[in-house]
């Protein structure tokens, strides 16, 4: 398979949790559904109503944080990186800028989230990447992020 070819297969959690350094409650994408290497990657969330910031976003009115969405995008995007940088599992990647973030409607509890995550740009460590979130089809946040590669 070529480098820019898609692949269609499932990474579940474990896996995902051997690529990147994210661990419960923190680790946001239960399954990567799909990856073109060096593009694209497709990634998906269960949102349930036991996660611990629904107790206070908010009583009697449950919906995911946004700065949490955006990070599910971002530990979704962090996945695509693996095969384009030497020794990834040395490294972490770290937030440098998040722009352009826009939410359209509230996600809450039982919808499932599924991202869309590409990569403009990758030079001396520094990524640019374009996220979007979707709810039953529906664009429900979108971003545009800047991450830093760096040793662990």
């Amino acid at each position: 398979m070529s480098s820019n070819e898609s692949k269609n297969y499932e990474l579940d959690v474990n896996q995902i949790q051997e690529i990147i350094a994210h661990r419960y409650p923190f680790l946001l994408v239960d399954r990567i559904l799909k990856i073109e290497d060096g593009k694209k990657v497709t990634g998906l969330k269960n949102v349930t109503f036991n996660e611990p910031h629904f107790m206070g976003h908010f009583p009697n009115h449950p919906i995911m944080p946004g700065v949490l969405i955006l990070e599910a995008m971002a530990q979704t995007g962090a996945v695509l990186l693996k095969n384009l940088v030497p020794d990834f599992e040395k490294k972490l990647v770290y937030f440098a800028a998040i722009d352009n973030a826009k939410f359209k409607k509230p996600v809450v509890p039982g919808d499932q989230l599924i991202f869309e995550v590409e990569l403009v740009n990758f030079r001396r460590g520094i990524c640019k990447l374009v996220g979007k979130s979707f709810v039953d089809g529906n664009l429900v946040s979108q971003a545009d992020f800047t991450a830093a590669v760096i040793d662990r």
